[in-house]
């Protein structure tokens, strides 16, 4: 496709106000140097989408203004900026929706997750992608194989959210590892600790269902934490990754660790939590936040296509973009995994 064939306008769902989503026309972005232009495809919904649709904010993140949501992302590059090979044009591709400054001292550390002129799809005030193009850099645009689908492609990212977390866990192969929720993250996080050489993968959710569902995807065990013989403090985890944003999860899985193991807080939970400070202490136990990711496309996307993988199998509903709220409100439903817009589809 080359830039002539690119219509001036496109469709846009667009987050007006709390709970409220209107199809808009909006202007079709152009690449600038060292851009693409993508021609969106598939857009996973995530749970950062439901709160900003549901409570307008996460955090100080607050939306103050119209916003296209979603950042979970794979398309056809369409056109390319100054700079950018036009051999890149009509590739499949998945998009790490960062977009750093790579002039500060954590882009220049290899922290850029972290710079804080962070422009990120779908957050305030930054445009994500339930829409039919979206403008990425070029080196943040990744080929996607013919081994994966599209609806594939846009769940590396949350994959790329799996993966970190288990690095920042340092899990290692015959760890141990507790994973406190059985939703997409968790099924991701599962994913990720069996590809770091975990071999006891232990996911806990409320929920019947999921607890089926998950061993599926990576665990090797699935727990009620309500049932009367659930014993966190028996498990002597490694490692412990928190995915549910549940306050009483994160005690359980604190209580979980041995001595000199790690937790790591994924699941978007309560903005102040009290900790059992004498117990992490005494356990010196390590408890770290992880925000995002760095360079993790090239290894989710040599996993995903690993035999024991399928991210195809995660997705329980796709949905049109004029259908983004029904979308974003899928998960009243117990039995959602991931819900995807489809944007558009191969000719």
């Amino acid at each position: 496709m080359s830039l002539t064939d690119i219509p001036s306008t496109m469709r846009a769902s667009v987050l007006v106000s709390q709970d409220v989503i209107e199809m808009q026309e909006r202007p079709v972005p152009e690449p600038k140097p060292g851009e693409v232009l993508v021609r969106v495809r598939s857009v996973g919904v995530c749970g950062s989408d439901v709160h900003y649709f549901r409570e307008g904010r996460i955090g100080d993140m607050v939306v103050e203004s119209p916003l296209i949501l979603g950042h979970e992302v794979s398309g056809v590059v369409a056109a390319v900026g100054e700079g950018v090979s036009e051999s890149r044009i009509g590739q499949r591709v998945a998009i790490d929706p960062q977009r750093p400054c790579r002039e500060c001292r954590f882009c220049k550390t290899g922290n850029l997750n972290l710079c804080r002129q962070m422009e990120f799809y779908a957050t305030p005030p930054v445009d994500g992608a339930f829409a039919d193009y979206v403008t990425a850099p070029a080196d943040f645009v990744y080929e996607l194989p013919d081994t994966l689908s599209d609806n594939a492609g846009a769940l590396l990212e949350p994959f790329s959210v799996g993966l970190w977390a288990c690095g920042k866990a340092s899990i290692e192969p015959g760890s141990r590892v507790l994973i406190s929720g059985a939703g997409p993250i968790g099924a991701m996080a599962a994913y990720s600790a069996r590809a770091y050489g975990a071999t006891d993968v232990i996911v806990s959710d409320l929920v019947e269902s999921r607890r089926e569902r998950i061993l599926g995807f990576g665990a090797t065990r699935a727990l009620d934490p309500r049932a009367q013989d659930y014993s966190p403090s028996s498990l002597e985890a490694d490692a412990f990754i928190e995915c549910s944003g549940a306050y009483a999860a994160m005690l359980d899985g604190l209580a979980a660790l041995r001595p000199a193991g790690t937790a790591v807080m994924v699941g978007l939970g309560p903005e102040q939590m009290s900790l059992p400070v004498q117990d992490i202490m005494t356990k010196e136990l390590l408890v770290t936040g992880m925000f995002r990711y760095v360079n993790t496309w090239p290894q989710v996307i040599a996993y995903a296509q690993q035999p024991q993988v399928d991210l195809d199998a995660m997705v329980t509903a796709e949905y049109e973009l004029e259908d983004v709220a029904a979308a974003l409100n899928a998960d009243h439903d117990p039995q959602s995994m991931k819900s995807v817009v489809v944007v558009s589809r191969a000719e």
